[in-house]
């Protein structure tokens, strides 16, 4: 009668251990929806604002240039904008680089109780 209650307690552990391990889940994923949403919402209102701003700096560039350098102008905005372009691309791209791995909390987690449990297997039983 022993051995099926400490079978049922291991049962039991065991199953609390992976209910914890997939909330854990749950939240991280959950984290990770609301991240994706925040830089959205921001990349959206950041370009927004930087689209008026540019062009009205831009039109005003042109106008106080038109009697003189209009063409030069309008091709140096042109190349601000490019290289502004792809400093923003560049950043992006270093950002999606260092944000966690999903669910990497949850698989370290699941990697500790997978250790412990092959300690608890692999212990000699101690001598009396």
């Amino acid at each position: 009668m022993a051995i099926i209650q400490h079978a049922a307690q291991v049962a039991s552990t065991l199953a609390a251990i992976v209910q914890t391990r997939l909330k854990l889940a749950a939240v991280e994923m959950e984290e990770e929806s609301l991240r994706y949403l925040t830089y959205l919402g921001l990349a959206m209102l950041a370009l927004l604002l930087l689209f008026v701003g540019l062009v009205l700096l831009v039109f005003l560039i042109i106008v106080l240039f038109w009697d003189t350098h209009r063409i030069a102008a309008i091709a140096i905005t042109s190349t601000a904008f490019i290289v502004a372009a792809i400093g923003t691309l560049v950043g992006v791209r270093a950002s999606f680089r260092n944000k966690p791995k999903l669910l990497s909390f949850t698989m370290n987690e699941l990697s500790k109780d997978l250790d412990s449990l092959q300690h608890v297997v692999h212990r000699t039983p101690e001598q009396p």
